[in-house]
């Protein structure tokens, strides 16, 4: 990793329990690495990205926990849920832990890829039955920052490399490398990128990617805005992080129907 400015050991804890606390990265202990001799500092963390991509690809299915941290409006909510997905064709089934206990959503592009199938777990919105809504609906969206189509690991790292790669076109960037990262206890590489002011070009102050040693995985990504003020924090954006993961558990095609009998579809 010569490719990188510098090389710092960090510990980043995670968000309720698992994921709490990670605004800030704290050095333990490091040392300095060589920097680039020729090229953009992006290119290397590019190329991670892109590794984290491809072994993505070699997946079947995966299913596990997402929580999402999300600023909306001025609000920042954050969500918890069940997660399954089956790669190809893609798609989504999500199983709300906190709040709106018990929703659940579905998403097959094989069935519909404008269309998302989605009921409520209790309250008055269950009388309702199952809505089969726009995947960029008012309502949806005003929940989201993304279309359910975003979700997933392969979208998760694909946002991030798309980004980074036209971050690269331009300077006043800085890049870091952390080999020995935690995420709660999962061990991962995180490569962080940061704007030390803002412009046009530049859609976050910071972003962070946290790959998963044990399975080369992109587990976590956060995106922070540009402080309001010098010395002040940067605010939290997004912060998507993928839990619990189990892959290629050979998820069949009821797994993503209404008609699974464990699922409250009707």
């Amino acid at each position: 990793m010569g490719y990188f400015r510098r090389t710092i050991y960090v510990t980043l804890a995670a968000v309720g329990g698992l994921l709490a606390g990670s605004e800030s990265a704290h050095a333990q202990s490091g040392g300095e690495a060589a920097s680039p001799a020729n090229g953009h500092p992006l290119v290397p963390a590019i190329a991670l990205a892109r590794t984290a991509l491809a072994k993505v690809e070699t997946l079947s299915d995966y299913e596990g926990t997402l929580t999402k941290r999300e600023l909306i409006g001025n609000t920042l909510t954050t969500q918890m849920m069940q997660i399954r997905v089956r790669q190809k064709p893609f798609a989504v089934y999500l199983k709300y832990a906190a709040p709106n206990e018990g929703r659940e959503v579905l998403f097959d592009t094989s069935q519909d890829p404008s269309q998302l199938l989605v009921h409520e777990g209790a309250g008055i919105k269950s009388l309702a039955g199952t809505l089969a809504l726009p995947i960029n609906d008012p309502q949806v969206m005003a929940e989201a920052r993304h279309p359910v189509s975003d979700l997933g690991l392969k979208r998760l790292v694909q946002l991030v490399i798309e980004q980074w790669e036209l971050e690269s076109k331009f300077g006043e960037i800085e890049v870091k490398y952390y080999p020995n990262a935690k995420m709660g206890r999962i061990e991962c590489e995180t490569l962080e990128v940061t704007h030390p002011r803002p412009r046009r070009q530049f859609k976050y102050h910071q972003s962070r990617l946290f790959i998963e040693k044990a399975s080369g995985l992109p587990l976590r990504v956060q995106n922070y805005g540009f402080p309001q003020q010098t010395g002040i924090e940067p605010p939290l954006v997004e912060d998507y992080a993928y839990t619990g993961m189990k892959t290629n558990v050979g998820l069949k095609q009821i797994d993503f129907s209404r008609t699974n009998q464990n699922y409250r579809f009707r």
